[in-house]
């Protein structure tokens, strides 16, 4: 699933293709995926402007067009954006498809339809309309704000780092990576974090989506520390050596490092 990391390279992505050419034909193939806005609505609002600037709040893509408006894509499991030349070249699950009068294309395409297309005058009330919680990468997010989210949940860290309302842009897999750097067991309640913890937890979320980022979301460019590469059941600790155990959490596969992450219990 798409996640921080991977929207804002999304986003970087749109800056250096789409940007700034007129768009003179919209195709919209899959309207159930629409979030408060009617197709008639998509084609109108897009058709003869430009695509000028972008945005991103957690996994969120919002892009600007000349006439005010912002499109926002939300991802899914399996969503994507793709600019190209050939119709040949059209990924396979169109479901917007912009056309540019230079002859390019811009198609957002999305396998298991579980994103969403919709129109807002500001990505910040999109933001407070739909409860997300501050970007987990947003200079104003710091540790004094980190703390009062998570010291008296009783919910595990793991469910509450991939919990919108609370972080907006962690999914399942950077959730993992951020408990193993942080030495966290993923089951670990949010009440039970010390202050050190908590510290390292908030420092190490900045580390890794950084770090992600920088090596363009791909897992064998990640540095040679990160439990990501060795996300399985067989994987090898990178730090210890030892065997990587798996375990549901809020109904989600983790992945971790018993020797590692040892759990509050075994401490």
């Amino acid at each position: 699933m798409p996640e921080l990391p991977d929207v804002e390279i999304f986003r970087q992505y749109v800056n250096s293709t789409a940007l700034h050419k007129e768009i003179d034909q919209v195709d919209l193939q899959s309207r159930d995926m629409l979030k408060g806005v009617s197709p008639s609505q998509i084609k109108r609002t897009l058709k003869g402007e430009r695509l000028v600037s972008t945005d991103r709040h957690g996994k969120h893509l919002f892009i600007k067009t000349s006439g005010g408006s912002w499109l926002m894509l939300h991802f899914g499991m399996t969503g994507f954006v793709k600019y190209f030349k050939n119709p040949e070249k059209a990924p396979s699950h169109n479901r917007l498809r912009l056309r540019f009068s230079n002859g390019y294309h811009f198609a957002y395409d999305c396998r298991r339809k579980l994103g969403e297309i919709a129109l807002t005058d500001n990505p910040a009330l999109f933001v407070e309309a739909n409860d997300l919680g501050p970007d987990a990468l947003d200079p104003g997010f710091d540790l004094g704000r980190f703390r009062e989210t998570f010291q008296t949940r009783r919910a595990s860290v793991k469910s509450a780092l991939m919990n919108q309302k609370y972080i907006a842009g962690i999914g399942n897999i950077y959730s993992d990576e951020i408990l193993f750097q942080a030495g966290v067991h993923p089951g670990t309640l949010c009440n039970q974090l010390d202050e050190d913890e908590t510290k390292t937890l908030h420092s190490k979320m900045h580390h890794v989506l950084s770090a992600a980022i920088k090596a363009r979301a791909e897992p064998s460019r990640l540095p040679s520390s990160f439990i990501i590469p060795h996300r399985r059941g067989d994987g090898i600790c990178p730090k210890c050596k030892g065997r990587i155990e798996k375990t549901i959490i809020g109904g989600r596969a983790s992945y971790y490092c018993p020797q590692c992450q040892q759990s509050k219990e075994k401490k």
